[in-house]
């Protein structure tokens, strides 16, 4: 198959057809389709047209692609910066063995819950009143940006 602007190939090959009429796409195809929609210049209707396929679903895959293009660039982390809504995890593991349940102060439980602006949720349930201090100070060191 070879895709140009001008739509000169046939249309998508298509893998299997479900029960409800929906079609699935050869994905090495379909991606192509979408490499050539992407180009500078073509009609995304016109390209959708020569190859049989729905034009808004071919806007439809075009933009997942580009949103998941952007997402990739958003987690891709520079090496000399850290991203601002998270806090580093430290895990440590314990060097003695904790002191028998009876022998150990109880302290007060607690749940925390936050929400941080990239919409990530935080939530840490049960946990001990020095856990929960510790969280808060750590959550309180992020630079938000005032908006």
């Amino acid at each position: 198959m070879t895709l140009d602007g001008a739509g000169g190939s046939g249309p998508l090959r298509v893998v299997q057809v479900l029960g409800n009429g929906k079609r699935r796409f050869d994905p090495v195809e379909k991606e192509r389709l979408i490499d050539a929609a992407l180009e500078p210049g073509v009609s995304i209707a016109g390209l959708a047209l020569a190859h049989g396929v729905n034009a808004n679903q071919l806007r439809n895959w075009v933009a997942l692609r580009r949103r998941r293009q952007t997402t990739e660039k958003e987690l891709t982390v520079m090496p000399n910066s850290a991203p601002l809504a998270f806090v580093p995890v430290v895990a440590v593991s314990p060097t003695a063995r904790p002191p028998a349940p009876s022998a150990r102060p109880t302290s007060p439980r607690a749940r925390l819950r936050a929400s941080l602006p990239n919409g990530v949720r935080l939530e840490l349930e049960d946990a001990d009143v020095e856990a929960l201090s510790a969280m808060i100070e750590a959550l309180g060191r992020c630079d938000v940006p005032a908006g």
